[in-house]
């Protein structure tokens, strides 16, 4: 099997410097000092990808885009072939260059690095052409359901697929309408579709949008629990993750928080949309009790990885695991059997797998436990 290789190398540049993507601010990100992620993090899905295929006595032909589109991300014991040169500046031109030579070619896949401004870029570039993807998710907000769920799950679904074992679906190609954001509102919208092997165990699936208008009572109840906890300790300090759900709350107990961005409330002072750096900083300041508010990812399940990579792991050791808090509505728990954490360290990951569960608050002093997913 032909499997072509893909890297969008600027993708997730921005992540924890609280950039929303890294569209046409990658020099802006690596001048703050911002590392490679998607490269780095197909190097990995690649090693686990050959271990696989070794343990069962199989080979796979890799065609790689040159340079840092996806060469020199490739590990050193792999074989491969390589087509263009693109050591410099890269642009979705050369994304649309790369996989029109995949498909000349005649790929049977194509695994890529990258986040939805890529999938988007591909699934254009592929046209009516039904090459199947599989994503490494390498960008700051993966919405489209053709990524996997880490780098390590990506080469379980290659292997799986080329062994026979995964059968082909359509997947939907979500990404932030960023003209609606830009008025101040969270949305995602459908692009596209992609043919991805179907995998519920290792496949992220699309971004669900979770409404529910009758969730008012659940919503105050859970702003009066952070309210009590704030009132009970006015030296604590909290965290309060992105997304709708803990914007909405952040709102009810009179803070003005951003919707995509990491904010901190401590004694009366708020901080808003702050980098890793930042985040590090007032945490390093601060003597006192510290609180992360984290709402999972509706239809996903992503608690930490998706759309806050500003959390980084450097973050969550300063604040603890233990005091980590998930927040979530009854019309999400309808989506969710288990939590997925991707920090992007290895350690890490395995301390909150070790661990198995993560608690969540429901409603008004009202906690559950959800089990952390192996995958």
């Amino acid at each position: 099997m032909l499997v072509g290789v893909l890297v969008n190398p600027d993708a997730g540049l921005g992540g924890r410097l609280g950039f929303k993507g890294s569209d046409g601010r990658a020099q802006e990100a690596r001048d703050a000092g911002a590392e490679d992620r998607a490269g780095p993090r197909m190097k990995i899905c690649l090693e686990r990808l050959q271990v696989l295929l070794d343990q069962r006595g199989a080979s796979v032909e890799l065609l790689v885009a040159g340079g840092r589109m996806g060469a020199d991300w490739i590990p050193a014991e792999s074989s491969f072939r390589s087509t263009g040169d693109y050591s410099g500046n890269t642009n979705d031109a050369d994304t649309t260059e790369v996989v029109a030579e995949f498909l000349r070619q005649g790929v049977a896949l194509i695994i890529y690095a990258g986040g939805d401004g890529t999938t988007r870029d591909i699934v254009n570039a592929l046209g009516e052409n039904r090459t199947p993807l599989v994503g490494v998710p390498g960008g700051v907000k993966m919405h489209s359901g053709c990524f996997a769920a880490t780098p390590r799950a990506a080469a379980e679904v290659v292997n799986a697929y080329h062994s026979g074992e995964l059968m082909l679906a359509n997947t939907e190609v979500m990404d932030l309408d960023e003209e609606v954001y830009q008025q101040g509102e969270w949305r995602v919208r459908m692009f596209g579709e992609a043919m991805t092997p179907a995998s519920p165990r290792w496949m992220q699936g699309a971004k669900e949008q979770i409404e529910s208008a009758s969730e008012e009572e659940t919503i105050e109840g859970l702003a009066e629990h952070i309210k009590e906890l704030n009132e009970s300790d006015s030296d604590l300090l909290i965290i309060w993750g992105s997304g709708g759900t803990l914007r909405t709350l952040a709102q009810m107990n009179g803070i003005s928080s951003t919707l995509l961005g990491i904010d901190i409330s401590v004694g009366g002072e708020i901080h808003t949309d702050l980098n890793e750096v930042q985040i590090l900083e007032i945490l390093g300041n601060h003597e006192g009790p510290r609180l992360l508010l984290l709402s999972p990812m509706g239809g996903q399940g992503f608690l930490i990885g998706r759309g806050n990579l500003q959390i980084s792991p450097a973050v969550i050791r300063a604040v603890g695991l233990d005091d980590i808090l998930g927040i979530v509505t009854p019309a999400k728990l309808l989506t969710l059997d288990s939590l997925r954490i991707d920090t992007g360290d290895a350690q890490l990951d395995a301390e909150f797998l070790e661990r198995k569960y993560v608690k969540l608050l429901q409603g008004f002093r009202t906690t559950r436990i959800m089990r952390v997913a192996e995958d």
